[in-house]
């Protein structure tokens, strides 16, 4: 279940808890019986966190907005492969971008950041997917993936501040699974919306961030394992139909016939993350069977939240439909709260789910060919309509294995096993309807269908019979606007019966839950009311403690358990219910604990409110297969509008805690039109209000709602309609052509004789049938009104081409039944007109009234005349009233009116399909009329559903049973009379609905039957009405008590009445009336502010009252009527209206509003000219001040009289507090005074203070500030003039200060004369960025400045404005925005210009006579324009929005102030979209004619206009104006040279004297140099320095002292300011932002100091000499021919990020890993030394234009290598060290090990050193291979390292390799063993080294064996011979 911790890991959730806390920590409280701070309850806080998760996505909205998400890729750690180039490529919601590719390297660094713009709704791009991959880009693309990351949007949203920074993400192979990391990738991402602030992808300073552990974003503390959602597929049912049945038709006509085939061709695909499955098509079948399991793999735990099930039908020829979504969210189905045994952990598990059905809804089912206008709500977009069928399904989650074939078949023992979760009840939903009012189809009659499922579906031939729906009834007008159905005492009822499994024990959990929120939230509401009204601590606390025990009480309260035999439970059901027992008992004890530690009323709150999102997060029930009651208004064979309630809501339960909350209640419904069409179309009104109860339980249960209908008696009716046909001649008759039976329902759709009907089984007739008339027949107009308004419509018409003439019926009503002319309308007798006939022109009419149509039968008129029209007509209205004595004549006529009409019955019509009326008329061609007969129950329990019994078998086949459903009524006795009292007192902050930006409001009440109207004020967006409307006779049906307990809504509409056209609609609000069933009650309603909505806009409030009194009547008998009371008197009147009366108007007092109406600024062109002569006019509570005329906004923009001030009645109570409307006029020529600008002032609370009383004593303790009318400022010592001031300070000490008391404090002083312009300290490394980096925490940049203990300064993340004590630099006056025009939410915004100004307001004394008090608005400085220099000191840029193609920008400054612009393109910033611009601008500026600096940022572009990137705007003015003195930060410290040289253009003491002068504090005394008095206090030097001043620059000690005092006071101090850039272009998206200040110095003050250099710093350059002498042990990689091993090593060594690559010469054939090599590499590079940071600059492309700048750390990189002449070289292994931080060589050979190298892991444990501190090393390196993913040690390399400045190599050349000047060191040629030569080069060598020494023996051998076979062969060849020759001889 838990949100956060089934994705992330408790490390994170650790770190989200941090972050929490960041934000707001609030003061800390104080334990007052210790004295210590409480420290703050974590644990919690982290549980909530994880819980709060799910709400957010929940309501989110489907409109478009604008979205931009960042991603910055960083870096990447431990990349699986050895040697790799890898690159980074980002995915967000299908659009791609990649980094650089970075070369042999798998610790890549990027630092690159990517934008992504969308267009999309919330809700879409929540489960868009963000994906991070990484690939190897040496490789082919089909294997070069390293490994991948994905999570969903949805999931970085909902982190703090909507975004990860400086996460880890574990990356991993999406295919095999079970090869765990291969490797990390550092990002930052977040999502920005509008008006977001986009978090800093800053790198932060602490080493923590490589800590991967506890950053790491991996799953939930766990590696990922593969896992396999399973998905069984059982069945589906109730399958909408959704192909044409064209084809069924041809085959009927051609006897091809088969049988009725169900037309739609479902298939079911089940997706996730991206992944998804489909089930196979079954063909021709709205309730298939599949039985298929799919499967989709994943990686578990996933980062993604919902699994997705959709329906969808296969179309041969066109795409598939969709036929409905279902979106699971996972946390609903799993849980990961905790990890096991721990005491106060739940254990987590899987997600599963089921087997259970789940339910599809989306637009309407009823099939058409034309294009579903609804068919985004079929894919889960927006609320789905209608119920659109169900999937039987089952989840399964096994890990570690990944699915083998994603679909196979179920097997049989499954389909049995969920046989037994098939079993279903029969349920009934009962439903009645006592009012339907507002109704907006007037065309035709309106019925309203009630569903469940698609039970009670009246438009689908399928279902079985069922009375789902009211009598069809014509609207009827309430003599206001609206229209009502007039159902009088008889209300409808419906009854529908469906089966469905039984699963109430779920839906009364869901129950049980939903009460205790609901009584959570009420109590909560409580005690926030009780805060608001400032109750006693004492009431608050026992409030809170009811409220607490009620909680705990309810969280005790057992939930239901599944009944065995009634039941089928499931394992989630099983482990859900475990999940919320857990929770309950958890909030229990907590509770409990709270009671006893809870100090602070608002920290409590803070906890339950926590209990209360963790109670909102376990009520809900994934399993919820039960669909919910639809109720939709028909008219004619059109669904208009609709209303869902889920079936939990009305369900039945015998435990009454169980019930749902709705269920059997009378309630308020406003039904909505489907889809997002009114949204999109502005439709205003609403479609229909409700008043129903509604009911649903087993149908063996249904007594209980029999039981709960006490006040009415419900009563079952057959119906039938007689219709007839008009045949000229012969009259009417029901022969002829009538074109439907004669007998028949309501629509005509099948025959339904009289005769036929029988009585079902248990029912019996009672009475004959009779004529029961359509209801709006037999209603008087004007029943119930006060007053009525008569409408009559004057009819035109004409042939083609003539001229238009009265018509036949040249008077008509709205439906076109003829009238007497209107001059002859008859007044009823005690009536009396009001006023006289006019015309309606508030309609879509033409200028004389007109509207036009082709003919009037047929309706459709429009303003516009065309040639084909030939009728039209204009209405004409006149209002009558009624006199009081004329009640029961009236009475009378009425009755014997309705009985005449009631007998005959008839409605005509021109055609059967139109619209029926009531007296007929010439076109008419066919009647009808209804009669019902009434039945009555004898058998409890028998359906009502008749058997019809007919003569001929054609009758039979084509009736349909669904139409045989009886008529159920609801009927009262008698109506109880009331009378409602509406007190419409006043709005504020309405809509603009005219051009001038203002609007001519009225409110339109709405309240059952009756509607009215307040009176409309012009021009106005706070009206006040101060109205009472009174609703006389209305008729409410129902017992008294019922309506106390549930009143009716009072539904307030507000509109701006134009002339012409139709009034446009403001908004609406709702509202519920206090009943008084007693008239003498004493209780009193309060006025409340009811907020009005237009839309999801907000339109302001409205501060009304409402009083429901129920009429006593005489003859009542009930106890609570206390006889002879009548009821209150009517309020006063004023003119013809009532007013509100006084114990519920506010209460007034005497106020005094000082407006200080200070200027006009910015103000844009009306009507094509500018505003140059504004005066303002103030109205606030209808009394109006105008200031005087400005002569020239360009010459001077302030008013020349500052002060007006108004003396008000207003009321005591803040609540009531009516707005200050600000209206600027223009003074034009010819006395024209058009208004060109508004404000609304909502509230004057924050402007409240007290008066100021003038006797106060001189109050020197306020050094704060406080207009208190103190002495005159402090007398001063001396003040000499500041040339003199620099003399006296040379010549030691000053005249006339008391050097003798405090001698040895002012030494320092006097020998400053001597040494007085010392030579500034000057250090290369300590500048102005020093300061700045100190100041941000990035240490590791100025490690010197800070070992000095020097100044730091301010850095605000956010603009100076928002800082807090700086209150936005109102405190002098504040800024109001001037509107004009419509609100049109899509609209830019409507700013027209700013008043400056400010309001203080606070209460008079009652008596006029007595003294008034002084005024606040005292001391105001001058207020003609002053000559100021402004310096722009602009830092950096972060995160810029990137403009070209590359990701990147080329940014530069632009500077507008007035009509001055200073553009600096010249020194663009080449791509980066984080320049260091280090600039400073100087202007000057007339303050206030030009105040706002724009700052601007632009994109250099060679060919095209260079772009904005984005801008920000400072107001100077404000700045300038502010007591807290934001026109130059105050300095640490008084330095007179160096970094912190004094910059302001007067110095601290005078700084001082100004101060207490303007805020009447005495002071400053100075006594010497060491002590001055400022107020009452006295400050002292040595406070503040105990020390010596640590800097050598120091200026004297008064100005140092003077500067001390003046950082207690709250001033701007020197700070730098971070400011949001936006683009007019993507308005409230950030673009970035920029760092910065602005000094302002007032020339009057004298010239500033000098200004400070914040140039960027420069890096200088260095050579890296590295000396190769030798290799040991380095693996043999290859075997010579003669079977040995060998390498032919060499080893090349770069400088990663130059990529300059050099090498050495090859030691061929070492045979024992040795190699000698003598070889120098030479490395030039660029390097910050304050930054440690090399900087890189190199051309991206060979076509780039600028080299781009990179600050890298200086890693130099050493590999050795095999060299091979026929194939590509061999690497053995490599070793990358960082030149600020390497590990010290070894001394020798022996003892140089892999573990001397840093690792991620063993990071800590190895010493490092710097070589720019060492400047030399020598000794032995390891090298090793990764491939495997762990380090193994291929080799050593002997080398020395030499770092040199460029000057120094100058002085000491050196070459590359050995080439000359082979000095510094001389490198001799290496002495290499004679073994060492390439052998096809030296073939001697080759013999002698080669073939000599390994086969030496055998060519000795070979030899001797020679020689021995050559004197063997000479003795033989000579033996005979010889022989014979001795034998001779011998």
């Amino acid at each position: 279940m838990a949100g956060k911790g089934q994705v992330l890991g408790e490390s994170l959730l650790g770190e989200e808890e941090e972050e929490e806390e960041e934000v707001d920590p609030g003061p800390p409280q104080i334990d007052p019986a210790t004295g210590q701070v409480i420290p703050r309850p974590k644990k919690k806080k982290r549980r909530v966190n994880k819980m709060g998760r799910r709400k957010l996505l929940e309501n989110l909205s489907n409109k478009p907005t604008d979205f931009q998400i960042r991603v910055k890729v960083l870096e990447a750690r431990q990349l699986q492969g050895g040697n790799i180039q890898p690159v980074a490529k980002v995915t967000v919601a299908n659009q791609t971008k990649q980094t650089r590719v970075k070369k042999s390297t798998n610790s890549p660094s990027w630092n690159e950041a990517f934008f992504f713009n969308f267009k999309k709704s919330p809700a879409d791009l929540m489960d868009e997917l963000v994906e991070f991959k990484v690939f190897n880009s040496k490789k082919l693309r089909s294997d070069s993936l390293i490994g991948s990351f994905k999570c969903d949007v949805g999931m970085v949203y909902l982190e703090p501040r909507h975004s990860f920074l400086h996460k880890w993400l574990l990356l991993s192979d999406p295919e095999d699974t079970m090869s765990g990391a291969k490797g990390y990738l550092k990002v930052c991402v977040c999502v920005i919306g509008p008006g977001d602030e986009a978090p800093s992808f800053k790198p932060v300073a602490s080493e923590e961030s490589d800590d991967i552990e506890s950053n790491l974003l991996r799953p939930a503390g766990v590696q990922l394992q593969p896992a396999t959602f399973t998905l069984k597929l059982y069945r589906a049912e109730d399958i909408p139909r959704m192909d044409s049945a064209f084809m069924q038709g041809v085959k009927k006509v051609f006897g091809i016939g088969e049988e009725q085939k169900e037309l739609v061709d479902p298939y079911f695909v089940f997706s996730f993350a991206g992944k998804e499955v489909q089930s196979k098509i079954m063909y021709n079948n709205d309730h298939p069977d599949w039985n298929q399991i799919l499967k989709i793999g994943i990686q578990f735990p996933s980062m993604c939240e919902r699994l997705k099930f959709i329906v969808r039908d296969w179309d041969r020829v066109t795409d598939d439909d969709t036929i409905g979504t279902n979106i699971l969210a996972t946390s609903l189905i799993s849980s990961s709260a905790g990890s096991g045994p721990e005491d106060d952990q739940f254990d987590s598990f899987l997600p599963t789910f089921g087997p259970s059905f789940v339910n599809f809804y989306g637009s309407t089912r009823e099939y058409s060919d034309l294009p579903d206008e609804y068919d985004d709500l079929n894919l889960g977009k927006g609320e789905g309509v209608a119920y659109r069928g169900r999937a039987l399904v089952e989840i399964q989650t096994t890990l570690g294995e990944l699915p083998e074939v994603p679909v196979e078949d179920i097997n049989n023992d499954d389909i049995l096993r969920v046989q037994k979760f098939m079993r279903r009840r029969k349920y009934k939903l009962h439903a009645a309807f006592l009012n339907a009012t507002m109704v907006s189809a007037i065309d035709a009659p309106v019925e309203f269908e009630v569903s469940i499922g698609n039970y009670g579906n009246k438009l689908d031939e399928n279902t079985a019979p069922c009375p789902s729906t009211t009598q069809p009834t014509n609207a009827v007008f309430d003599g206001c606007h609206y229209y009502f159905l007039p159902w009088s005492g008889t209300k409808p009822c419906v009854v529908v019966e469906s089966s469905w499994e039984d699963i109430s024990f779920r839906l009364e959990g869901l129950n049980l839950l939903l009460k205790i929120i609901d009584t959570l939230e009420a109590n909560i509401e409580q005690v926030r009311i009780g805060i608001k009204a400032k109750l006693p601590t004492p009431e608050l606390a026992q409030l809170l403690i009811s409220l607490l025990d009620q909680l705990e009480q309810d969280c005790r309260k057992k939930l239901p358990e599944p009944t065995p035999g009634r039941h089928v439970s499931n394992e989630l059901d099983r482990l859900t219910r475990d999940y919320r027992e857990f929770e309950l008992e958890t909030i229990a004890n907590n509770v409990i604990k709270l009671k006893t530690s809870a100090t602070d009323v608002l920290e409590a709150m803070a906890e339950v409110e926590n209990y209360l999102q963790i109670l909102k997060n376990i009520a809900k029930e994934p399993q919820n297969s039960m669909p919910d009651v639809v109720i939709w208004m028909i008219s004619g064979d059109k669904r208009l509008a609709y209303y869902r309630i889920p079936a939990n809501e009305v369900l039945w339960s015998q435990n009454p805690d169980y019930i749902g909350r709705l269920c059997g209640r009378l309630q308020t419904l406003q039904l909505k039109f489907p889809g997002l069409k009114a949204e999109k179309e502005k439709v205003s009104e609403v479609p229909a209000m409700l008043r129903t109860k509604i009911w649903l339980g087993l149908a063996n249960e249904d007594d209980a709602w029999h039981r709960m209908q006490t006040e009415g008696e419900l009563a079952v009716y057959a119906e039938t309609y007689e219709n007839q046909c008009n045949i000229p001649v012969v009259g009417w008759t029901k022969k002829g052509p009538l074109g439907r039976p004669k007998w028949s329902d309501s629509q005509g759709k099948c025959s339904l004789p009289r005769e036929s009907f029988e009585p079902p089984p248990g029912w019996r007739w009672e009475g004959d049938w009779y004529v029961s008339p359509e209801l709006s027949m037999l209603f008087d107009k004007d029943a119930g009104h006060k007053t009525y308004m008569e409408e009559c419509y004057e009819m035109h018409s004409r042939l083609p081409g003539t001229s238009w003439g009265p018509a036949t019926r040249p008077w008509t009503d709205v439906k076109g039944d003829e009238m007497a002319p209107k001059d002859s309308v008859d007044l009823p007798p005690g009536w009396v007109w009001e006023d006289v006939w006019q015309i309606d022109l508030s309609r879509a009419v033409d200028e004389e009234g007109w509207e036009y149509c082709v003919e009037s039968t047929m309706g459709g008129y429009g303003p516009v005349e065309k040639r084909y029209h030939l009728c039209r007509r204009r209405r004409w209205v006149r209002t009558r009233k009624l006199v009081e004595d004329a009640k029961q004549k009236k009475h009378k006529l009425i009755q014997e009116k309705k009985i005449e009409e009631a007998a005959e019955g008839w409605e005509y019509a021109p055609l059967f399909n139109l619209k029926f009326h009531a007296t007929e008329r010439t076109m008419d061609m066919v009647r009808r009329r209804r009669w019902h007969r009434k039945m009555i129950c004898e058998k409890k329990g028998a359906d009502c559903y008749f058997a019809m019994k007919f003569e001929d078998e054609d009758d039979k086949e084509d009736f349909n049973a669904a139409y045989a459903a009886p008529r159920m009524f609801l009927t009262f006795k008698k109506p109880f009379k009331y009378q409602m009292r509406a007190y419409i007192y006043q709005a504020r902050d309405l809509l603009a609905g005219d051009e001038t930006g203002l609007s001519d409001p009225y409110a339109r009440l709405s309240f059952l039957t009756q509607s009215s109207v307040t009176e409309k004020k012009e021009k106005s967006l706070c009206p006040t009405w101060d109205q009472t409307l009174i609703f006389e006779e209305l008729e409410i049906y129902g017992d008294p008590r019922a309506i106390e307990e549930n009143p009716p809504e009072v539904m307030i509409e507000l509109f701006d009445y134009d002339k012409f056209g139709s009034n446009e609609f403001l908004g609406r609000t709702k509202a519920v009336p206090m009943v008084k069933l007693d008239p003498a009650d004493a209780r009193m309603p309060v006025l409340q502010w009811y907020p009005i909505s237009r839309g999801q806009e907000d339109g302001g409030e409205l501060l009304a009252a409402f009083e429901l009194f129920l009429v006593p009547d005489k003859n009542a008998s009930m106890e609570s009527l206390l006889a002879g009371s009548d009821l209150p008197f009517l309020p006063p009147k004023k003119g013809d209206l009532f007013l509100v009366p006084n114990g519920i108007r506010p209460v007034m007092q005497r106020t005094a509003i000082e407006v200080l109406c200070w200027g006009v600024r910015n103000m844009q062109k009306f009507q094509l000219s500018a505003v140059t002569s504004p005066s303002i006019e103030f109205e606030c509570g209808g009394h109006v001040q105008e200031s005087n005329v400005i002569k020239s906004t360009k010459k001077n923009p302030n008013f020349t009289e500052n002060i007006l001030f108004f003396d008000v009645m207003l009321p005591r109570e803040e609540l009531y507090m009516p707005p200050m409307n600000i209206r600027v006029r223009d003074h034009r020529q010819f006395g024209r005074k058009p208004t060109v600008g508004i404000h609304v002032l909502k509230s004057l609370e924050e402007f409240r203070c007290d008066p100021v009383q003038a006797e106060l004593a001189e109050d020197d303790d306020g050094v704060q500030g406080g207009l208190v009318n103190g002495g005159r400022g402090g007398e001063h010592v001396i003040d000499m003039p500041a040339e003199e001031r620099k003399v006296e300070r040379k010549s030691g000490p000053q005249i006339g200060q008391p050097l003798k008391s405090f001698p040895q404090l002012e030494l320092p002083a006097l020998f400053r004369g001597k040494q007085e312009e010392p030579d500034p300290v000057v250090d290369e490394e300590i500048d102005w960025w020093s300061k700045y980096y100190a100041s941000t925490g990035q240490t590791h940049k100025c490690k010197k400045y800070i070992e000095k203990g020097q100044d730091k300064i301010e850095v605000y993340q956010t603009h100076l404005e928002d800082v807090d004590f700086t209150n936005g630099f109102s405190d002098f006056c504040s800024t109001f925005e001037l509107q004009r025009g419509k609100d049109e939410e899509d609209e830019e915004s409507s700013v027209v210009g700013e008043f400056k100004g400010g309001f203080k307001v606070y209460p008079l004394p009652p008596d006029p006579n007595d003294e008034m008090p002084s005024k606040v608005f005292t001391n105001l400085p001058s207020s003609t324009p002053e000559e100021c220099i402004v310096r722009v000191y602009v830092i950096c840029g972060i995160d810029f929005q990137p403009n070209d193609t590359s990701g990147l920008a080329d940014p530069y400054i632009e500077i507008i102030l007035g009509n001055k612009k200073i553009s600096d393109r010249d020194n663009y910033k080449p791509n980066t979209i984080d320049p260091v611009f280090g600039q400073m601008f100087e202007l000057t500026t007339m303050l206030p004619v030009q105040k706002d600096l724009t700052i601007r940022i632009k994109d250099y572009d060679i060919i095209s206009s260079d772009d904005v990137i984005g801008e920000t705007t400072i107001d100077l003015e404000n700045r300038y104006l502010s007591k807290v003195r934001a026109t130059c930060g105050l300095q640490k410290s008084y330095c007179i040279a160096g970094v912190n040289q004094w910059r302001d253009c007067i110095k601290p003491r005078q700084i001082l004297e100004n101060y207490c002068k303007q805020n009447h504090v005495s002071g400053p005394h100075f006594y010497g140099n060491n002590s001055v008095k400022v107020g009452k206090k006295i400050h002292n030097l040595a406070d503040y320095e105990p020390n010596k001043p640590v800097d050598p620059n120091v200026g004297p000690a008064d100005e140092r002292l003077a500067l001390h005092v003046l950082h207690t006071l709250p001033m701007v101090k020197e700070h730098v300011e971070t400011r949001p850039l936006f683009n007019p272009i993507q308005p409230g998206i950030e673009q970035g932002k920029i760092q910065m200040w602005v000094d302002i110095f007032p020339k009057s003050l004298g010239p500033p100091g000098p200004p400070f250099n914040i140039e960027a710093r420069k890096a200088k350059d260095y050579v890296l000499r590295i000396i190769i002498w030798n290799t040991v042990d380095v693996v043999l990689d290859e075997e010579s021919i003669t079977g040995e091993k060998m390498s032919d090593i060499y080893v090349k060594g770069w400088v990663s990020g130059i990529d300059e690559k050099q090498k050495t010469d090859v030691h061929y054939r070492s045979l024992d890993g040795e190699g000698n090599f003598n070889w120098r590499f030479i490395f030039p590079f660029s390097y910050v030394p304050a930054e440690q940071v090399m900087e890189v600059r190199k051309k991206e492309h060979f076509w780039s234009l600028d080299e781009t700048v990179q600050h890298l750390q200086p890693n130099i990189v050493i590999q050795v290598w095999d060299n091979d002449k026929f194939s590509m070289d061999d690497f053995l292994g490599t070793v990358s060290l960082n030149l600020n931080a390497m590990p010290m060589p070894a001394k020798k050979a022996s003892s140089c090990k892999v573990s001397m190298l840093p690792d991620i892991t063993t990071g800590s444990e190895v010493k490092l050193v710097s070589l720019f501190e060492q400047k030399r090393l020598r000794g032995f390196w390891p090298v090793y291979n990764d491939d495997t993913g762990t380090r193994t040690l291929t080799g050593k390399v002997e080398m020395e390292m030499e770092l040199v400045s460029v000057e120094e190599a100058e002085e000491r050349p050196a070459g590359q390799g050995q080439e000359e000047p082979n000095m510094n060191p001389k490198l001799d040629p290496p002495k290499r063993p004679e073994t060492s030569f390439l052998w096809f080069t030296s073939p001697w060598k080759t013999l002698r080294y080669i073939i000599w020494r390994n086969y030496k023996w055998y060519f000795i051998g070979f030899l001797v064996l020679l020689l021995i076979l050559l004197l063997v062969f000479l003795f033989l060849y000579s033996f005979p011979g010889e022989v014979s020759q001795w034998i001779v001889n011998g």
